[in-house]
């Protein structure tokens, strides 16, 4: 509470703060592949050049690290898309606040309403193959430089 002025349980705040934490492990490993695929030969000229262990990180290894990091984002952002619960249990069902697209195919479900839970998840599992697919058409194209 005195950290962000605000009870994190049940609130916007705290469902993307939870969120980000529970998706974290589909970011490293993308970053990390990143980070070890860059020859240390870099790191040692930028070294030699004067350049501090901090200086070398954010003007070599950030750079070239693009597609890592960008692949982790995208990563952590579909598997957080379909999560359940976290966002129930950090974050409730508020309409208007934390309702997010899995908590409303969930809502569906319990009504009954199974052809609107179809539609939702079928939308769903559309972005995410689109933002996915993306993803890898990109990869592809900055791989080919």
């Amino acid at each position: 509470m005195q950290l962000t002025g605000s009870a994190l349980t049940f609130s916007f705040t705290g469902l993307v703060i939870a969120s980000c934490v529970y998706s974290l492990p589909f970011a490293v490993q993308p970053m990390q592949n990143a980070f070890e695929s860059l020859p240390r030969q870099y790191l040692e000229r930028a070294w030699t050049l004067g350049a501090s262990r901090l200086d070398a990180f954010f003007s070599i290894v950030v750079p070239l690290s693009v597609r890592g990091f960008i692949s982790g984002i995208v990563l952590s952002f579909a598997h957080t898309l379909g999560e359940f619960g976290v966002v129930l249990m950090v974050g409730g069902n508020i309409p208007g606040e934390t309702r997010v697209v899995s908590i409303a195919i969930y809502d569906h479900v319990e009504s009954l309403n199974y052809a609107a839970a179809h539609r939702m998840s079928l939308v769903l599992i559309g972005f995410a193959f689109i933002v996915l697919m993306a993803m890898f058409v990109l990869n592809r194209r900055w791989g080919g430089r």
